[in-house]
């Protein structure tokens, strides 16, 4: 098997582990006790949160790659080329009521792309606070737990627009 089929194995499934792995995470970290480091009497949860933990950041690397991949940055990034033009036809758009579309350099790629990042976010502060020394630690987990709040927001908004994607299909 080559290095291109396994990717493109990896890549097919990608979005639903991160899915996965991320809903896991965030109803689980509750029963979680980790305060500057993981001890020597840490229970499964806390196991499961920082190994599976460390798992999606490399699968939130892996889907920044695939979001990258080909150009495709383009539509989930436009502002980094300054092509803003469809962003702010939907923006306004929207203020007449009209919902955005799907695809394209639009406003739901922009939040699509927004979401990356913040998984990104919340994948670099949680690896940090797993390597930071005990004086740093809590520091980086207060950064993480913000970045996670914003990470379920991302969420809800995303899930809410999938929402509207498939209602188009019956307009």
């Amino acid at each position: 098997m080559t290095i291109k089929r396994v990717w493109q194995g990896v890549e097919a499934i990608l979005h639903a582990l991160v899915l996965l792995m991320s809903l896991l995470l965030i109803f689980t970290s509750p029963w979680i006790l980790i305060g500057r480091q993981l001890t020597d009497r840490a229970g499964f949860w806390d196991l499961f949160h920082v190994y599976g933990g460390l798992l999606t950041a490399i699968l939130a690397v892996l889907f920044l790659i695939k979001v990258c991949n080909g150009g495709q940055w383009r539509l989930f990034f436009p502002w980094l080329t300054r092509d803003i033009k469809p962003l702010l036809a939907d923006v306004r758009g929207l203020l007449r009521g009209q919902l955005p579309h799907s695809g394209g350099k639009g406003l739901i790629s922009v939040i699509e792309g927004l979401g990356v990042i913040i998984l990104l976010l919340v994948a670099m502060t949680g690896v940090a606070w797993f390597v930071a020394e005990p004086v740093n630690a809590l520091a980086w987990r207060h950064y993480h737990i913000v970045f996670v709040h914003a990470f379920i927001g991302f969420i809800v908004v995303h899930c809410l627009l999938a929402l509207l994607h498939i209602r188009a299909f019956f307009d």
